[in-house]
């Protein structure tokens, strides 16, 4: 070799191996592989939320970085990569720590108004034609003014064989209470002989401490006298709206014979 001549170091370059590429392609198939997981799992963890996503962008830009960058920027790259890492963690802390604070919060059910006895409703309840129903329906709107008003157990019974009982319930201060209910209409009303048959049946056979008669319609004079002599609470057509719609007391807190205008004052 002439000594003018320096000498030179060649790099011999590689031969092309076939084995060599089909294993780069394969790693590179399995990053990507591992990659789309990640980024499915990713996808279906962040569920929507907004501060999530904002972190996993910007570990993407974070993952992004580095390989874009040349040699002699690969240590700034790297800071930089970090500080988007950092920023990113936090982020994450920081929604994973509302996501726990909403879970942890139970939600407190509304409580449930509880109506003592003599509870008012606020709105007056409408006025109802009791004449107008048919008298099985009419035994059921008098038992419901009964329950409405303290009587839980008032239920109808009447039927055939009643002997004289309509509607059987509890008082509130706790007697037996028995009433007959009489739909008449305006021509017709309620008669001695009705009260004495009613009269006959109520203690003797019910057991009746309130004895009470409820009529669409009106009271004979003498009907009300026997109903004075005998404890019978007569309630007519005007003393009927009137409990219903709140303007009179129940029939178990009135004096006997209180049935409406039309009858004479109690002694």
């Amino acid at each position: 070799m002439p000594t003018g001549i320096r000498g030179r170091t060649r790099t011999r370059r590689r031969d092309f191996s076939l084995r060599r590429t089909a294993v780069g392609f394969a790693l590179a198939a399995l990053l990507l592989w591992a990659g789309g997981l990640l980024f499915r799992s990713l996808w279906a963890g962040v569920g929507g939320h907004p501060v999530l996503w904002g972190a996993l962008a910007l570990l993407g830009c974070a993952g992004t970085v580095l390989p874009l960058r040349r040699r002699h920027r690969r240590r700034r790259a790297a800071r930089l990569a970090a500080a988007v890492t950092e920023a990113a963690e936090d982020l994450v802390d920081t929604a994973l720590a509302e996501i726990d604070e909403a879970a942890a919060t139970v939600r407190q059910d509304e409580p449930v108004p509880v109506y003592e006895p003599g509870y008012e409703p606020e709105c007056e309840p409408a006025p109802v034609d009791f004449a107008a129903l048919d008298p099985y329906a009419f035994e059921e709107a008098v038992a419901e003014l009964c329950r409405r008003d303290g009587c839980r157990d008032a239920e109808v019974v009447g039927g055939a064989g009643d002997l004289g009982a309509d509607v059987l319930a509890t008082a509130p201060d706790g007697r037996r209470l028995v009433v007959q209910c009489k739909r008449y209409g305006p021509a017709n009303k309620v008669g001695s002989q009705d009260l004495q048959r009613f009269g006959g049946t109520c203690y003797a056979v019910h057991g009746a401490e309130v004895a009470v008669v409820v009529s669409t319609g009106e009271f004979t004079t003498p009907a009300a006298e026997y109903a004075a002599a005998c404890g019978i609470v007569c309630v007519d057509a005007e003393a009927l709206a009137g409990w219903s719609e709140g303007t009179l007391p129940p029939p178990w807190e009135l004096p006997a014979t209180v049935a409406g205008p039309g009858l004479p004052e109690p002694a």
